[in-house]
């Protein structure tokens, strides 16, 4: 269904951080929203921290779809689209926030069918990340045997590190393998608590010398995949200026929004808590050290979203 027009102002263009001020800090971003037609939000640290949903982060995307907007949640969660919209449900995220979900899964996945890949190796938990590998058109293999690897993380997360994956990289490298990285964040904050992600290791398998597909932000296909996905929705061609990223990770999401050429909204309370906050409040001198020179460029900052 078509979203109902909205009549408002056109945003500036988008502007780098002030190297002495750095973005703007806001209480509420309902003026600065209300200037654009889709927002291309992040999900872990932005719209839940791992275990529950912020609830006047969901109520202020609910408000921006109320008033004509449209909510693409943008998620490098190494599994289909419909089982994180099943995840969002046991953390209590209203449907009402959002309209639509792409996930580095579902990247991952249509990427391994486009390339025609027949046997992958498997780095991953196989219990969490079940949907994945039970929608992944390739036969599990050994690696002597794969036509590349598939990694959606680390296979124990609380026990491993991503060098403990170097001999399998070295006999990876060997066979010239492609590495599939179904989801490129190298960390995640579960509760307070970080733990490595498959982009640690695609990480390594990269500066090795290896070929890695990066199924996720900050590459162009996330940002390009969910804007297409708003055109759909709103029956329109969406323009860039009218389109804002929210998120909380300067290396995949503001970086994924510059070279989207779209505006970006800085969540300081997810992974770079403990880089820009005292407290509950933003070190406004450490938010202007953290996305200064040539780091992606913010519109504005909140410690948390909420309207």
């Amino acid at each position: 269904m078509t979203k109902p027009a909205r009549s408002k102002p056109t945003p500036e263009p988008p502007r780098t951080a002030d190297a002495q001020r750095g973005p703007t800090v806001l209480s509420g971003a309902g003026p600065l929203l209300t200037g654009y037609d889709v927002a291309l939000c992040d999900v872990w640290g932005v719209v839940h921290d791992g275990v529950e949903a912020y609830r006047a982060a969901t109520e202020a995307l609910e408000r921006f779809r109320a008033g004509g907007g449209t909510v693409v949640l943008v998620s490098n969660a190494p599994v289909p689209s419909h089982e994180v919209a099943r995840m969002l449900d046991g953390k209590r995220v209203p449907r009402a926030a959002w309209d639509a979900i792409v996930s580095s899964g579902d990247i991952a996945l249509a990427h391994i069918v486009d390339a025609g890949f027949r046997s992958l190796h498997r780095i991953g938990p196989l219990d969490r990340d079940a949907a994945f590998f039970a929608e992944l058109p390739a036969a599990d293999a050994p690696l002597g045997h794969a036509e590349g690897i598939v990694c959606t993380g680390l296979n124990d997360d609380r026990t491993e590190t991503a060098d403990s994956y170097r001999p399998l990289l070295d006999a990876a490298l060997a066979r010239d393998l492609p590495f599939v990285c179904a989801n490129p964040d190298l960390v995640v904050d579960v509760g307070g608590t970080h733990y490595l992600c498959a982009g640690a290791i695609a990480e390594i398998y990269e500066t090795m010398g290896g070929t890695v597909y990066w199924a996720g932000k900050p590459y162009p296909v996330a940002y390009e995949t969910a804007i297409d996905a708003a055109g759909r929705i709103r029956a329109e061609s969406v323009a860039r200026h009218r389109v804002i990223a929210i998120g909380d990770a300067v290396r995949t999401d503001l970086a994924g929004a510059a070279r989207a050429g779209v505006d970006a909204l800085f969540i300081a309370s997810g992974i770079h808590r403990a880089d820009v906050m005292r407290g509950d409040e933003i070190d406004e001198a450490r938010i202007a050290a953290l996305l200064a020179g040539a780091a992606p460029p913010a519109r504005a900052a909140m410690a948390y979203l909420a309207w």
